[in-house]
């Protein structure tokens, strides 16, 4: 879910998830309500109610709390899927790391794809996403898909790399760059460096090329550990939502 469709977005948005229905075998529907959309209820269950799909994907502000009582009310099965906690940061504002010798950082065009999945894996692969919550969806098709998401985001984009003296990489970042905030979509560092403050210098990194105003990020409620790394560079927590499957019922 993007930060727009989290946060900015005027209106529900409702479209089909094509590349996950491929993947999984069954019709999925997006519908998303952004902190600022103002929707009602009873516009979301006639979307829901609306909607052809095995299976709808729903956002929403987690503000909303009487909402999954009337979801699970419905015809479909309602499962809790996950929490998302979105934080927002003033570029230049960051609590940067003292630069390290021989370490460079820059956005590169280019990105070798088994250094991607691999990275994903490995940063990603134990934490899952909402898809994992679900036993009809399969966890190794979830990575895989997280996966080529991230090889084609990269690919048509590049990604911010940390390196070492030796030119290894460390780090990598997909950021997408809109007019007002710049959304860092994916940030990893390599297992071997991880524990020695790299996630700090990648942060460090992105500031420096971001043009926006804002660096924006988000993480399921449960990713502590990135979240307090986020924290002490300076991010603040902005919003929060649920993520809700609606199961067609067989």
């Amino acid at each position: 879910m993007s930060w727009y469709d989290a946060l900015e977005a005027g209106e529900l948005t409702v479209r089909p998830s094509v590349d996950a229905a491929k993947r999984f075998g069954v019709a999925i529907d997006r519908m998303s309500v952004s902190a600022s959309a103002g929707t009602p209820l009873a516009e979301v269950l006639a979307a829901v109610e609306k909607s052809t799909a095995d299976v709808v994907v729903l956002r929403y502000p987690a503000r909303e709390t009487t909402w999954f009582a009337a979801l699970a009310d419905g015809p479909r099965q309602a499962l809790l899927a996950d929490a998302v906690t979105g934080w927002a940061l003033p570029v230049g504002k960051g609590r940067r790391p003292a630069p390290l010798a021989g370490f460079t950082a820059q956005l590169e065009p280019e990105v070798d794809d088994d250094l991607v999945d691999d990275l994903v894996a490995d940063v990603f692969g134990d934490s899952g996403n909402h898809y994992c919550s679900n036993p009809m969806f399969d966890r190794a098709l979830a990575l895989a898909g997280r996966q080529e998401w991230a090889r084609r985001r990269i690919g048509a984009a590049g990604a911010v790399v940390l390196r070492g003296p030796d030119r290894r990489v460390l780090a990598l970042a997909a950021v997408d760059e809109q007019r007002s905030w710049t959304e860092i979509q994916l940030a990893g560092v390599v297992p071997a460096e991880q524990g020695r403050g790299r996630y700090g210098h990648l942060l460090a990194a992105i500031e420096d090329v971001c043009t926006t105003r804002r660096l924006v990020v988000t993480a399921q409620a449960h990713q502590i550990g990135i979240q307090r790394v986020w924290s002490r560079y300076g991010f603040e927590p902005v919003h929060n939502l649920l993520t809700v499957h609606l199961v067609a019922a067989t």
